[in-house]
């Protein structure tokens, strides 16, 4: 591995790791910034990619802008909606396991529309994923379900609010799991047509949907306000030279949480132009797991037995879709 390799494998786990951290601040302190977070991100990496297309002189797009535009759509909604859904009672854990199955939704959309057949191995391993966030899925709403229940209310109809609000919730990050199967698809087709230019795709899918947040300004802005309005906090960086400066404490994490997330996207994406699809997944991967017992550590969500059988499937069942331990034998026996 090079050095340009190790950098991009440190920084994914950098830059992903301390993402999802401020995510969760950001998410402790309003539930309700999921799209305040969504348009900052795509805002931040929108002018990125344009100061870059100008310095470089790439003006002309390789894929023409008309067949960005199915693309565009699908990533502004799953990215709205996996944002919002936190607005809905989804604990920090739960989604990074729901997300993490987005291999089912691949596999569906693979049988469905590009007619595929599959080993058996990848159906075992879709079965494990299915059956781990299914697991955690039922725990996690009868969590839900019975601190609900235990609050006495006076209408009947509000004793199960909460839990119906959590369903919702589900059913959000659900359809954005299938969207984002199909956007996959669309984009693999649109790949083999017009070639590989992954910095363009970034910048034209968070630059041309910035519109579309128009139509929720009032929640961005609701939000921000009250982001500005938190506890002001000395930066750590300007504390550590002598300086006392305050910034609101909330806008502290949206502008950590955007930055890392620059960090994260840019550094996997050098991670698969210098390495193999089989470092890049278990990068990937690994990052997930040490995301998650971050979040249950450091943030003491609850977690119970059976949430680590359903995560214990989940990155089992990913590991042996991806085909990480045939590869490495491959790999070995090739080296004897």
């Amino acid at each position: 591995m090079n050095f340009k390799a190790f950098t991009a494998v440190i920084l994914v786990f950098v830059g992903c790791c301390s993402n999802v951290v401020f995510l969760e601040y950001l998410v402790k302190e309003d539930p309700g910034s999921g799209n305040l977070i969504t348009f900052s991100q795509f805002l931040f990496i929108a002018i990125e990619g344009l100061v870059h297309i100008v310095v470089t002189g790439n003006l002309k797009p390789k894929i023409p802008l008309r067949n960005y535009t199915l693309l565009v759509v699908m990533f502004f909604i799953t990215s709205v909606a996996n944002n919002f859904a936190f607005d809905f009672n989804i604990p920090m854990p739960l989604h990074m396991i729901f997300r993490a199955g987005s291999l089912i939704a691949n596999m569906i959309m693979g049988i469905l529309i590009l007619k595929k057949r599959y080993i058996f191995s990848k159906y075992l391993s879709v079965f494990m994923i299915t059956a781990g966030i299914i697991l955690c899925t039922i725990i996690s709403g009868s969590s839900v379900k019975s601190a609900t229940v235990s609050t006495p209310t006076e209408n009947s109809n509000a004793v199960h609010s909460d839990f119906f609000i959590w369903t919702l919730g589900i059913a959000l990050l659900s359809i954005a799991l299938f969207i984002s199967a199909y956007m996959g698809i669309c984009q693999e087709t649109l790949y083999k047509r017009f070639g590989k230019h992954p910095q363009e795709a970034l910048l034209y899918t968070h630059l041309i949907p910035l519109p579309g947040f128009f139509f929720i300004y009032k929640n961005i802005w609701e939000h921000f306000s009250i982001a500005v309005a938190s506890e002001p906090m000395t930066l750590p960086v300007a504390s550590l030279i002598g300086l006392k400066v305050q910034i609101p404490q909330m806008l502290f994490y949206l502008i950590c949480n955007v930055i890392t997330q620059y960090l994260c996207i840019s550094s996997v994406y050098v991670l698969t132009t210098e390495c193999a699809s089989l470092t890049v997944t278990l990068v990937v991967t690994l990052r997930k797991f040490v995301s998650l017992l971050f979040s249950i550590v450091y943030f003491k969500n609850p977690f119970t037995t059976y949430h680590w059988i359903g995560t214990g499937l989940v990155f089992v069942g990913t590991i042996i879709f991806t085909e990480v331990v045939e590869q490495i034998r491959t790999r070995k026996s090739k080296k004897e």
